[in-house]
């Protein structure tokens, strides 16, 4: 029997991820005078660290636990395995075949193989937890926590951790594209008549710095935006609760952890001043606080604060070690991840916008309401 997941979803987004990861910075394509499949009979590398085996194996596991779940819950139960494991096998092939037409890349035998474990690892490992009723007690759980159609607010509470990994201008301040898109504007329109139309060009070229009330009102905003878009999808108060404080606790270790890739970990914590202190406890009682209010509030007052969130954002002043920082990632071992973590990061507010948009658009409709209501009872 199918059954709606957000484990599709999911796959899908993984699947770009991972095309991002592996083709990025996606310049210079050439015919460099090598067969695409050269590199399989290439001779063992010399150099080769751990990190390299655990992030070639780590990487791929989610990938082979979304596609077999994606079978699981599409009824394919029979192919759970082998149709996981091969296609997955197939797409890691084609990417490092890819990378032979990018000077910035270098196809690898051992990558391959090893995404196509942890793949393979990620698909046995679904089924063996399925076969030991492991999704049906999670679709048990699902359904008392969330909404039935919360499978699109899942996924963007899944990718808010990792869209935090990339340093943003402040803490938790997602969404940061306003002078990014007005660069690429300026870019486009220059030497026309209408670069004078950019009203935001010259009171962006040296922002002020954020005052720290201000830093710490944007901290809050982006604890408390997750927490509302949970909010959205949980009927009940002390369930939001929960989630609320494990989102709070996941955003402030997965910024931990982007401080300790940036800048070592003598560093993880240097981003917890005042400011940002008195910020996370202001959003934990918010938090709180809110919890309580009927779901049919929680969606405008969500669209209202992402608003002033996203232009608080938008007005920070960038990071004066975030050039430092870049050249890290990019030049890193974090190349993998630089232009899908930045990407994530800029791009998840205005998902979330949309799912929330859809979220009020279907319940002023009354295609979920009764639901909801039979649920808060």
């Amino acid at each position: 029997m199918r059954r709606k997941s957000a484990a599709l979803s999911l796959s899908l987004i993984y699947t770009a991820l991972i095309v991002y990861a592996s083709l990025f910075p996606f310049a210079g394509w050439r015919y460099q005078g090598i067969l695409p499949w050269a590199f399989l009979t290439a001779s063992f590398p010399r150099y080769w660290s751990g990190f390299d085996v655990a992030i070639n194996i780590a990487g791929y596991i989610p990938f082979g636990c979304l596609l077999a779940l994606s079978a699981l819950r599409g009824g394919y139960i029979r192919h759970a395995i082998v149709v996981p494991c091969v296609l997955a096998i197939l797409f890691s092939l084609t990417m490092e075949m890819l990378q032979t037409y990018l000077p910035a890349r270098i196809p690898s035998r051992e990558d391959w193989l090893l995404n196509s474990l942890g793949a393979s690892l990620g698909a046995i490992i679904t089924v063996w937890l399925a076969r030991w009723g492991m999704i049906v007690r999670w679709s048990a759980w699902r359904s008392r926590w969330f909404v039935e159609h919360a499978h699109g607010g899942l996924v963007l509470l899944a990718l808010w951790p990792i869209a935090l990994l990339f340093p943003p201008p402040v803490p938790f301040g997602l969404g940061h594209v306003l002078d990014r898109l007005e660069d690429v504007l300026a870019m486009g329109l220059i030497d026309t008549p209408f670069m004078d139309w950019l009203p935001l060009h010259s009171s962006f070229l040296d922002p002020e710095p954020m005052t720290p009330g201000t830093q710490l009102i944007c901290v809050a905003l982006g604890l408390l935006v997750p927490c509302l878009l949970a909010y959205c999808i949980i009927p009940r108060a002390v369930k939001r609760i929960i989630f609320a404080l494990l989102l709070i606790v996941a955003g402030v270790a997965m910024t931990v952890v982007s401080a300790t890739l940036s800048w070592g970990p003598a560093h993880a914590w240097s981003w917890l001043d005042l400011p940002v202190q008195i910020g996370i406890g202001l959003a934990v009682l918010l938090a709180l606080g809110m919890a309580l209010i009927p779901s049919g509030i929680s969606h405008p007052l969500l669209l209202l604060l992402m608003g002033i969130y996203l232009s608080m954002v938008n007005q920070a002043p960038a990071d004066p070690y975030l050039a430092q920082t870049l050249q890290a990632w990019e030049q890193g071992r974090f190349i993998r991840f630089h232009g899908l973590a930045q990407w994530l990061g800029w791009l998840w507010p205005y998902a979330a916008l949309f799912f929330v948009v859809t979220l009020q658009w279907q319940r002023d409709s009354g295609h979920w309401g009764h639901l909801e209501d039979a649920q808060e009872k």
